[in-house]
């Protein structure tokens, strides 16, 4: 499992991320959970010792049925209904595409009156330290969250929301529950943080030594457990995984169940070395290549499913970020073409594309057989479909590369004209180390006092 940060510096754009997050409508390296002390370790249920002394096999007496009888709470006097639940629910339901079974919307719906408890808390906790969040600063956040991922007015949001069986109240109240936490961070947390000048110094210092070894952008969903949950709780993971096969939002599934504080943000541990992450998720993360999942990896206190988002070298230029002059030649077939005519037609494409003599030559050569040019010297390679980066990159100025296309949509080729060198990554900012490093102390805070906050509240199920 793995630190988070909430981003307690930009609260506005970071609600508003996490929000569209949720949505699923068209984010520094964190520190590894690593290897808690005895107290942590008991209190995940881990090899660290059991403070209870449970025995090894347990009798329960009576039908334990806490999905049935917990369908809504009331949490220090402060009632969650079933509206509640259903809303929020039906939320998330939309952002995995409807596509949900009734055992997963069980455990689901458990998991959001989870989620609620933990919002109604922080809530309430902004209300005590007079951090209270205006409804005018739910609203814009509201507001922007329409224009950012609807391109269109509150209106088309709240009428999105009703279709799916939600509620504008319902992502309101998420909104002002993500503002509160943040502002009370801010003010009960944040200020007592301090990192020293030399602290940040060697933190610099180790960056550089390590400069050109591999970083990773990494996603987890943390999921924890005892020794006697595991079975249930790996069987959960398996079920996510399979989901996450088939199509599902890795985003959307952290959010609802990962048990990291990095949920808010869709699981993103930003980027890593394979040092600052717990062994087993090292030795998973190591030959892992980008788009990649694999999972649940077993570790100290549960079990982790890792995306590999990303890789790059460590204060180096990565050759992706190259800038390239491209000049899109193409090809269109009549109607009705055979595959046999067509890989024909292509393959004589092929032969005057590359026969141009380059970049000065290809559109004359494009004329005499019907095709069209198109050209753009300002072409990131990393934008370019993840099939033709390596391709383009390995090219040098006039050379093209391979056809490609379909019988229906035509064929293509891309030659490069130019390319701008990436420059390697300079020294980091002293000021942006500074405050990843206070980031990640606020967080480390932040999990315990939202720990605390859980221990002393008073919840009632109905």
């Amino acid at each position: 499992m793995m630190k988070s940060k909430n981003r307690v510096s930009f609260p506005r754009a970071g609600v508003a991320l996490s929000v569209a997050m949720a949505l699923m409508l068209p984010g520094t390296a964190l520190m590894a959970q690593g290897q808690p002390g005895a107290q942590g370790a008991a209190e995940a249920g881990g090899p660290g010792g059991d403070p209870f002394n449970l025995p090894d096999t347990v009798t329960l007496f009576g039908k334990n049925t806490p999905n049935l009888r917990r369908a809504t709470a009331i949490v220090n006097g402060d009632i969650i209904t079933g509206t509640d639940v259903d809303q929020r629910l039906a939320l998330v339901i939309a952002a995995n595409g409807g596509k949900i079974s009734d055992e997963e919307r069980t455990q689901l719906r458990a998991q959001v009156l989870r989620n609620l408890i933990d919002e109604t808390l922080q809530i309430q906790e902004a209300k005590s330290a007079d951090a209270t969040i205006d409804d005018s600063e739910v609203n814009d956040t509201f507001a922007r969250v329409a224009q950012e991922n609807f391109h269109q007015d509150v209106n088309a949001l709240d009428a999105y929301l009703a279709r799916v069986g939600s509620s504008s109240a319902s992502l309101k109240r998420q909104i002002k529950g993500e503002l509160a936490w943040q502002r009370v961070l801010r003010k009960n947390v944040q200020p007592f943080i301090n990192v020293s000048q030399e602290e940040v110094k060697e933190l610099i210092a180790k960056m550089q030594a390590q400069k050109g070894t591999d970083e990773y952008h990494v996603g987890e969903i943390y999921l924890s457990a005892t020794q006697e949950s595991k079975p249930s709780v790996a069987a959960n993971a398996n079920r996510i995984m399979d989901q996450l096969r088939q199509g599902g939002s890795f985003v959307a599934y952290a959010r609802q169940y990962s048990e990291a504080s990095t949920k808010v943000v869709g699981g993103d541990l930003g980027w890593v070395r394979l040092s600052q992450l717990p062994t087993e998720l090292a030795a998973a993360a190591r030959d892992m290549q980008p788009g990649q999942l694999t999972g649940p990896v077993e570790m100290r206190g549960g079990f982790s499913i890792i995306y590999m988002i990303d890789k790059r070298k460590v204060l180096t230029a990565d050759p992706r970020d190259a800038i390239l002059a491209l000049k899109q030649i193409s090809i269109d077939f009549p109607k009705g073409t055979s595959e046999a005519d067509a890989n024909k037609r292509a393959t004589e494409f092929s032969a005057a594309i590359k026969g141009a003599k380059g970049c000065g030559g290809v559109d004359a050569a494009a004329q005499k057989i019907g095709a069209n040019v198109v050209a753009n010297d300002q072409v990131k390679a990393r934008d370019l479909p993840a099939a033709l980066q390596q391709t383009v990159l390995a090219m040098q100025p006039g050379d093209s590369t391979q056809p490609f296309g379909s019988v229906t949509e035509g064929v293509r080729m891309l030659m490069l004209c130019g390319r701008e060198e990436p420059k390697d990554a300079g020294a980091p900012n002293f000021d942006q180390v500074l405050g990843q490093m206070e980031d990640e102390r606020v967080n480390r805070r932040a999990q315990l006092y939202m720990r605390d906050l859980r221990r002393d509240a008073i919840i009632e199920y109905n």
